[in-house]
């Protein structure tokens, strides 16, 4: 059968109830002579300020078990301890919050002042003090509060150091060898970039780097396994990749100490989680971001039958360029040719002209030249020219030399005139 509700003052009545005495007449006291011992007889048993607050703490803890709570957050702190102090409050109340360093943790950050959220606990009694107060386990902001707000704190942390300036961004390299993955080996996403990355280059070798994608410690995790990575993989690319979920599932690439192991990893890094729709702080400091890990697989690679019929465009394209440049190559040769046959002709006709010129010159000083005057060399039997008239002697046959030929000759006598 249900169990009947108590509430704190019907509970007192009954404890009070159940330990008074009989009441005891006033008249009947005094007549007793002993004031006192009358008083102590008619005070009822009393209950400890212990006592009472331990009942109240289980009546407010079984009264109350598990509760959601509006408000909004007042006087967050959190202590050294790891433990968070707050109150919630509407326009006409509040109540005195806690929160346990473990479920404290697991926050994505601490709610503004005045933030609107979900509270979700127990109400109870914190009995040293009378304190009542509202445990709680879990905490959510109003749509994606606290999600977005601890987004936006550090993506305005991150862009004030200049880590989301866009002419940091490195290009992919054009054909890469080794491309390093950094997933979970056994999710959907490792499947859909091998997929992908055989089909497009089948020459090119995946590196993958495990590493777990979600839960408390993944950012961590995810950090080791790109440095560990990029340290021995000797890759030329990596893509950083994860499947869809909620918010709370890729909160780990929104995390600063991953954020910062891809603005400091030394190739270029592709981001690929989620979906489209989805963006993570790993996106805005990665060097390019690709809407799924299948396309991310696209993006890394060229597509080698695209590679193929490039090629041979190329090649059509080299041969009619070939071609043309052979042909552009005959007609200047041709043209430097007559250049070359033109120029040699006129230099040839200025040396003919010049030629002619010496040679008449020297056909004037020639012998030949002067016999054709109507001189001529007599020229003895020994071919020697007869210059005096001592050469001559009666009776002597000589060689009269002329201009088209010689006349055979015999001095008579040699006479001595000048």
């Amino acid at each position: 059968m249900p169990k009947r509700q108590i509430s704190l003052f019907d509970e007192a009545s009954s404890i009070e109830e159940a330990t008074a005495q009989p009441s005891v007449d006033a008249s009947q006291a005094d007549s007793a002579g002993d004031r006192p011992d009358a008083s102590q007889a008619d005070r009822p048993t009393a209950i400890t300020v212990s006592a009472i607050n331990s009942r109240a703490r289980e009546l407010l803890e079984q009264g109350l078990p598990h509760v959601w709570v509006v408000g909004e957050v007042a006087n967050w702190r959190r202590v050294s301890s790891g433990h968070c102090y707050f109150s919630l409050r509407d326009e006409h109340a509040q109540i005195p919050c806690m929160m346990w360093r473990s479920e404290a943790r697991e926050l994505p950050t601490d709610p503004e002042e005045g933030m609107e959220v979900y509270a979700r606990g127990r109400v109870t009694l914190y009995e040293p003090r009378g304190r009542y107060q509202l445990v709680v386990r879990a905490i959510e902001g109003k749509g994606e509060g606290l999600w977005r707000l601890a987004f936006e704190r550090l993506r305005r942390k991150l862009d004030s150091e200049g880590l989301l300036d866009p002419s940091l961004r490195r290009p992919l390299p054009t054909f890469p060898r080794r491309i390093g993955v950094v997933t979970s080996r056994t999710g959907a996403a490792l499947r859909d970039i091998v997929t992908v990355v055989r089909r497009r280059a089948p020459w090119a070798h995946l590196l993958v780097s495990h590493c777990r994608v979600q839960g408390r410690e993944a950012a961590l995790d995810v950090s080791r396994a790109l440095d560990n990575l990029v340290r021995h993989g000797e890759v030329d690319v990596v893509i950083v990749a994860r499947g869809g979920g909620s918010v709370e599932d890729l909160w780990a690439f929104n995390e600063e100490i991953l954020a910062r192991a891809v603005a400091a990893c030394p190739v270029p890094v592709v981001s690929a989680i989620g979906h489209e729709i989805d963006v993570t702080i790993v996106d805005l400091v990665a060097d390019l971001r690709a809407p799924t890990p299948s396309a991310a697989g696209e993006i890394v690679v060229p597509d080698s039958r695209a590679l193929r019929t490039e090629v041979n465009g190329l090649a059509t394209t080299l041969a009619e360029g070939l071609r043309g440049l052979t042909d552009r190559s005959g007609r200047h040769i041709e043209r430097l040719g007559e250049r070359m046959t033109a120029g040699a002709e006129r230099r040839l006709d200025g040396w003919t002209s010049r030629l002619e010129r010496f040679g008449l010159r020297l056909d004037a000083r020639s012998p030949l030249g002067t016999l054709g005057r109507g001189y001529a060399v007599p020229m003895g039997s020994d071919g020697m020219v007869l210059r005096r008239a001592g050469d001559f002697e009666a009776g002597m046959a000589f060689t009269l030399r002329v201009s088209d030929g010689s006349v055979p000759c015999r001095a008579e006598e040699a006479t001595d005139d000048i």
